[in-house]
């Protein structure tokens, strides 16, 4: 199993508290032979649709000094999980998700 993030539970509090429902902590994915973890699975039904959403969220929590080295692991693992998505869930939509220090310093510039 892979390491939880700092932010792990923090993120899954906040999806439970909008209403959504944890599937998967990690959602697991195959690429042949070999498993590789997304941290969090979850769907969201809508009485009006009468069916859900479905999401996946990769939690980074940026703590390397290099924030750009940090950036680098985290689109690389972002692409990865899309690409092995589309063939295996192609309606759950994946999601990056990161402290808004982060958001606001970082990837404001």
């Amino acid at each position: 199993m892979p390491a939880k993030d700092l932010y792990h539970n923090t993120v899954r509090t906040a999806l439970i508290k909008d209403d959504w429902t944890i599937t998967d902590d990690p959602f697991k994915l195959r690429v042949g032979r070999r498993s590789i973890y997304v941290d969090l699975g979850a769907k969201k039904l809508f009485a009006a649709e009468k069916q859900g959403r479905k999401i996946a969220v990769e939690i980074k929590s940026f703590l390397d000094p290099s924030p750009v080295s940090e950036l680098e692991k985290a689109l690389g693992q972002y692409d990865l999980y899309s690409l092995i998505m589309e063939d295996e869930d192609p309606e759950r939509v994946l999601y990056l998700a990161l402290s808004n220090i982060i958001f606001e310093g970082f990837f404001s510039e």
